[in-house]
């Protein structure tokens, strides 16, 4: 009896510290705090949908409620400011009709911001939320900023966000110089698990900008935030960060399951759940009785699944095998502190590369762009044993884990 009570008086008290556990306070809700960063300056944002504050409101309507501050200019990142443009879609610059404020693209003519662009900018703020992986390429549209206020001796603000898929983990090979390209500027692993800030900390302190070129650089951290956390234990709202990305769970596989991009399976575009399955009309679907017990893999199931890409706008006009019935498999992560999903979406290219050699094809070039390397499918096409793999990603990352902690900041 006595230990009835102890287990359900336990039961309660861990019930009580989840539920009591204080919401995650962002960046642009301490905005206020930091009143000589913005007081009589003239600022340009460079944000997205994705940039609001506890009170449910954007950033814009943040900064124009300050006494004493002018929102002169707004950039946009990949998939627009509004966040609705498919992936890979150039984006024009515009006029923001109810401000009135220049909406600059920067995933369109010009990746960086010019000296026109920010010709009447006093401080240069960015707030967009990251998703954790290294080919996503917001943080990169956050690194060319940098470059470009340091060479016009601006000042540079990163309004801080939580890492979605956890700041502990720590996964994958580090970035190979000649494979940089906008997916993969800097030597860092696909899973870095650190925020925007710190981030931005590594790239301008370990002299990664262009020619070494240093930022004047302010984070405005967040409060309450811990490393351990997955985005929905931080009391903030999901906000699909790009059209693909739509929840928490396609954030979790996607480090992995991207790969499949670089070849000529489907990732799943053209579906609502892109990187939670993947296929193709020559799958077998007997044969997926067996992945699991072949693969093993750790904190995931995949089950057996059809479905039919179809042209959805903004999240894929042309996905491939269009109007298809693809045979494939959905991922469900049952234990995603256990999950890998880095090396569980390389175990599944080598699966299908291994099982189906004639069916199965490279996107080279691409492939490697987002492995960082060309290493990784290299280990593939020579049969490398999967285990011997794993060690060399384990080893990859290990200096970079001693090098992140002089840039964390929780």
């Amino acid at each position: 009896m006595q230990k009835t009570i102890m287990l359900v008086l336990l039961i309660i008290l861990l019930i009580y510290s989840c539920n009591s556990r204080e919401p995650v306070i962002v960046g642009l809700d301490r905005v206020r705090e930091f009143p000589s960063l913005f007081k009589g300056k003239q600022v340009g944002i460079i944000t997205n949908h994705t940039a609001y504050n506890a009170g449910n409101q954007h950033i814009t309507d943040t900064f124009l409620s300050m006494p004493d501050v002018q929102i002169v200019a707004l950039f946009g990142p990949e998939h627009g400011i509004r966040g609705e443009e498919a992936a890979g879609r150039k984006i024009d610059d515009y006029i923001d009709p109810l401000n009135k404020i220049p909406i600059f693209s920067l995933y369109g003519k010009k990746r960086k911001p010019t000296s026109e662009m920010l010709s009447a900018v006093d401080v240069l703020v960015f707030d967009i939320q990251d998703i954790g992986s290294r080919f996503y390429t917001y943080i990169y549209t956050m690194a060319l900023a940098m470059e470009a206020a340091a060479e016009k001796n601006i000042p540079f603000i990163v309004l801080d966000r939580p890492n979605p898929i956890n700041g502990l983990e720590v996964e994958g090979n580090i970035l190979e110089p000649e494979f940089s390209s906008f997916v993969g500027l800097y030597p860092i692993p696909v899973r870095h698990g650190m925020t925007v800030g710190e981030l931005a900390r590594m790239f301008n302190n370990k002299g990664w900008l262009k020619d070494g070129i240093q930022a004047d650089l302010t984070v405005i951290p967040m409060k309450n935030w811990q490393r351990q956390m997955w985005f929905d234990q931080t009391g903030l709202r999901w906000r699909p960060p790009s059209p693909n990305i739509p929840s928490l769970d396609v954030a979790i596989v996607y480090p992995g399951t991207c790969l499949f991009e670089g070849t000529n399976i489907s990732e799943g575009r053209g579906t609502y759940q892109p990187f939670l399955r993947i296929g193709a009309p020559w799958f077998n679907e007997n044969q997926f009785t067996i992945i699991n017990k072949m693969l093993d893999p750790d904190g995931a199931h995949f089950g057996p699944i059809t479905f039919t890409p179809i042209s959805i706008p903004s999240m894929a006009l042309h996905p491939k095998f269009y109007d298809k019935k693809i045979t494939g498999i959905a991922v469900s992560v049952t234990d995603r502190d256990s999950y890998k999903s880095y090396f569980t979406g390389i175990s599944l290219v080598k699966y299908f590369h291994d099982t189906d050699r004639e069916n199965f094809g490279w996107r080279e070039n691409h492939f490697d762009r987002l492995c960082g390397s060309d290493k990784i499918r290299n280990f593939i096409i020579t049969g490398k044993d999967l285990q011997k793999i794993k060690i060399w990603l384990d080893r990859e990352k290990e200096s970079f884990l001693q090098e992140r902690k002089k840039y964390l900041l929780y």
